[in-house]
């Protein structure tokens, strides 16, 4: 049994192109999978922050300043953490620009991302974990999709594998590692994380309805289940990286993931054991237009004085002298 599912999935292929050429313009689809996922998320964290009495797309001030700094701290955080491929006698440190062709660290566009969700909820007046927790699970199925970038630039893969979904990978792709034969397989390390986050999903949106996980509270769930996830996947990768006490630097970050992500959950459930009243500051309530016109009866009701006896016989008058 076990021997014909390996027959039938001998391994993953991974894609022959990365990018397509429209005229002068080259479309990486790397690109296009980040772009999709903050798409995605954008939707979704609309629709949940909406429910809560929001005002509808909101969420699109507290992104023009949440995503560029995500992407600026995404890139800066894999600069940092890889400097071997950027500085040296033989590397162009323009490639530091190039984000296109990958290398971005999440971690880092958590850090970017949250100084730029921190500023924009101060400027329109959501309450930061608030949109924290709508966020939660837009974020994580973002990565996930996000993932797919790495498939199609063949990188970021695992271990050598003789597993039946192992990854195939070009023998000509600078990141095959040297001395193994052409055909080895390695672990599909974007396919477990796309499974994982999935999965996180799927959880994130059924805990989001417990009244319990607000607060911050869904947010901080977020970050234990990713970090917990990439502890594992981060541990069998073979891409180059720093090394600190024996661990990856990416393994440390999700270390801390998690702890912050508990750090949260325990912090917020002595601060708050109720229900969260508004998903605005205090004093910074947005009132849909439907409630305001349904509340302000001087639109509809005549408040001015009774007509007098004197008014009623003009009136009556007048209108025997226009039938004339």
């Amino acid at each position: 049994m076990i021997h014909a599912a390996h027959t039938l999935v001998a391994s993953i292929p991974s894609p022959s192109v990365s990018y397509i050429d429209l005229g002068p313009l080259r479309i990486h689809f790397y690109a296009l999978c980040i772009i999709a996922g903050i798409i995605v998320a954008t939707l979704m964290t609309n629709y949940r922050l909406t429910r809560r009495g929001a005002e509808p797309w909101v969420v699109i001030d507290i992104a023009l300043l949440a995503v560029p700094l995500a992407l600026v701290g995404a890139r800066a955080f894999h600069v940092l953490t890889h400097p071997g491929f950027y500085f040296g006698a033989d590397k162009n440190p323009w490639a530091v620009l190039f984000i296109w062709e990958g290398g971005i660290a999440i971690f880092g566009a958590l850090i970017g991302g949250a100084v730029g969700a921190y500023l924009g909820c101060k400027w329109t007046g959501i309450r930061f974990w608030s949109f924290a927790d709508a966020l939660a699970p837009g974020i994580l199925l973002a990565q996930a999709m996000g993932r797919f970038g790495n498939w199609f630039n063949q990188e970021l893969f695992g271990l050598p594998t003789d597993l039946p979904w192992g990854l195939e990978i070009d023998r000509s792709n600078p990141a095959f590692p040297a001395g193994l034969a052409p055909d080895t397989l390695f672990h599909p390390t974007f396919l477990y994380e796309v499974i994982w986050n999935g999965l996180g999903v799927l959880v994130l949106l059924w805990v989001g309805r417990k009244t319990w996980a607000q607060w911050g509270k869904l947010f901080g769930l977020y970050l234990v289940w990713y970090g917990a996830g990439r502890i594992v996947w981060e541990s069998i990768r073979i891409d180059p990286s720093e090394i600190i006490l024996g661990l990856r630097t990416n393994v440390w970050a999700a270390i801390l993931a998690v702890v912050v992500g508990i750090a949260i959950i325990v912090v917020q459930t002595r601060r708050h054991t109720g229900h969260e009243p508004s998903p605005y500051q205090l004093g910074r309530e947005w009132v849909a237009p439907s409630a305001l016109q349904s509340q302000s009866t001087e639109d509809f009701v005549d408040l001015s004085a009774p007509p007098t006896p004197e008014a009623h016989a003009d009136s009556a008058t007048s209108a025997v002298t226009s039938k004339q």
